[in-house]
């Protein structure tokens, strides 16, 4: 390892001199507590070294030494239930060795070198590898199934393969290459954060992340492999929106990244996952989640490192054949945190002070998801989806976080506080959110819901169009001034909003909907229009209908339990009976 010295300090800057044979993005040691840095610039014999630890007591002169490898995180055997700080450093481990504050210099394993793992063999010797090739398997947790993988790079023959508990350093498999080397693998791989890891095909991305969330799954659904965004001013319900997909979404590893979020923010996602269920298993969330943890008073450079430690561990077990879903809260913080390192680099500053290549990493973060056939031989399938969320200053759309990350991902869930202070969650504005993904379904929808989904959906966000532009005449001159087909539609506007879009997170049956039951709910709702156009026709007023008793049971068929949901089939006939009447009476009158 090649040493040099410190010539200056500038907070989680150092500028350092004479590490010879130093590359752009090394790992470094800095000073006598070998603070963990890297190098984001080298200029002839100088090196601009971001620190990740706290760097007040480095002087001048102090030593700094070159590891000669890129920043990486270690995968294998336990890293499901984990909790790490943006560099991976497991807290859990660090609080037992430093307390409740994470000590400058202090270093444990990132991974357990003392557990046993019981390993089981899915390959034999002899046979022919690539990498990618599952060599066994462990149970990480009931939830999930750890393969061992042939690490990238390597292909041949096994020379020596067994099953047995071993740690992750120990050797499981040892294999004769096609270039005559012998490679002995254990069940620890180490992967650098800025590089992608490598996949045999990506696919189109055509198959929905399912959600359980009524808006997102019908009106702007987000694909497995996927990207969105979630923009939204403090208060509007990011966190809970990022929880309730952490929970429901479709996927088989959560990875949660909070990226410089406030420490008590970041203390309720601590304390509530280990506490929250997994639904489909009842076992708890933790079982199937890895949790990223770096605050906004932990080191700046650190937080600009989470991101990429996250996507790393996800792309991991997305070669493994699993679907990773990457929540990041939030992307603002992580974009603050390079336009400081930026600024003490003295570049030359882009919009609002953000460095000019602000677009290119934000694009490079997002374009790390993917549905992909995976490297090895037996073409297993994994996706990667990435939902970000951006805290632009007041809800301004206009931030350049913002328009970066909009130019990159392909759905938007544009949150208002508005609507969140009445009460209103998700509070997902339904005028201006949007998703690109909609005609890549087709083929799914056809197949899992029925031809005429799509057309449903159309037809209700038309209505909801037509309210908003109603909404200014109403306020001029009154709802009285509408006409009877305009009044129904703000009637079934507001059903499709208040009954459908509005969904409490708290209640055991309506936090999460299936495709079936969003199906039958939006269908007994346009039913109840199309039959109330009906009725206006054979002069039945629009005040009688808004006042049908028939509504209060689809506003409370949100609440009618999964196994129970031929419930909301048999109100079709009731609204056709209550028509019936009313269209009689009308008559008769």
């Amino acid at each position: 390892m090649d040493k040099g010295r410190i010539i200056k300090v500038a907070g989680p800057l150092v500028i350092a001199e004479n590490i010879e044979n130093a590359k752009m993005f090394d790992v470094v040691e800095v000073g006598e507590q070998k603070l963990i840095g890297e190098i984001v610039e080298l200029r002839e014999n100088k090196a601009a070294v971001q620190v990740y630890e706290e760097t007040s007591g480095l002087g001048v002169g102090d030593p700094i030494v070159s590891t000669g490898a890129p920043l990486s995180v270690e995968l294998g055997p336990g890293l499901i239930e984990s909790i790490f700080d943006g560099i991976q450093r497991p807290l859990d481990k660090i609080k037992e060795v430093a307390g409740d504050t994470i000590t400058r210099g202090v270093r444990v394993d990132i991974i357990d070198r003392e557990k046993k793992w019981e390993f089981k063999a899915v390959k034999s010797e002899g046979d022919e590898i690539e990498a990618g090739d599952i060599l066994g398997e462990v149970d990480e947790t009931v939830l999930v199934k750890h393969k061992i993988m042939v690490p990238y790079g390597i292909k041949g023959k096994i020379k020596k393969i067994k099953s047995g508990e071993f740690t992750v350093e120990e050797i499981i498999a040892v294999i004769e290459g096609e270039d005559g080397k012998e490679y002995k693998l254990s069940m620890l791989q180490k992967w650098p954060v800025r590089q992608g890891r490598p996949y045999t095909v990506k696919k189109p991305p055509i198959i929905p992340l399912i959600t359980g969330q009524r808006v997102i799954d019908a009106f702007f659904p987000v694909a497995k492999g996927g990207t969105a965004c979630v923009p939204g001013p403090f208060g509007s319900g990011k966190t809970v929106i990022q929880h309730q997909l952490a929970k429901w979404a479709d996927a088989d590893i959560i990875i949660y990244i909070g990226c410089g979020e406030r420490g008590n923010e970041m203390t309720d996602v601590l304390q509530e996952f280990p506490e929250l269920k997994d639904p489909r298993s009842g076992e708890p969330l933790m079982k199937r989640t890895v949790l990223i943890a770096n605050t906004s008073n932990m080191p700046v450079a650190a937080r600009e490192a989470s991101v990429y430690t996250g996507v790393t561990i996800a792309e991991y077990f997305r070669d493994m054949g699993y679907s990773v879903a990457v929540m990041a809260d939030s992307t603002s913080r992580w974009a603050e945190a390079m336009r400081e390192m930026s600024g003490r680099l003295e570049e030359m500053p882009g919009e609002e002070g953000y460095p000019a290549y602000l677009s290119r990493r934000i694009a490079e973060f997002y374009e790390r998801a993917g549905r992909v056939e995976c490297l090895g031989k037996d073409t297993r399938e994994g996706a990667l989806t990435i939902i970000g969320a951006v805290s632009p200053p007041g809800g301004d759309l206009s931030d350049p976080v913002v328009q970066a990350t909009l130019r990159v991902v392909q759905v938007f869930w544009s949150l208002e506080d508005k609507l969140a202070y009445r009460r209103h969650f998700p509070a997902i504005n339904w005028l201006t959110s949007y998703t690109l993904y909609t005609d890549s379904f087709d083929e799914y929808y056809k197949k899992e819901i029925g031809s005429e989904w799509k057309e449903m959906i159309q037809k209700s966000m038309r209505i909801l169009q037509e309210e908003a532009e109603l909404e200014e005449i109403v306020r001029l001159v009154g709802l009285d001034a509408l006409s009877p087909d305009n009044r129904l539609i703000m009637e079934t506007a507001r059903s499709i909003r208040e009954d459908f879009l509005h969904q409490n997170a708290f209640h055991p049956v309506d936090t999460f909907t299936s495709f079936k039951k969003q199906f039958q709910m939006i269908d007994i709702i346009l039913f109840f229009h199309s039959r109330a156009e009906k009725a206006l026709k054979n002069k039945v007023s629009v005040g009688d209908i808004s006042v049908l008793p028939i509504r209060e049971d689809i506003a409370q068929a949100k609440f009618i339990d999964e196994k129970e949901t031929n419930k909301i089939d048999e109100l079709k006939k009731k609204i056709d009976e209550v028509f019936e009447k009313l269209e009689k009476e009308s008559s008769n009158g």
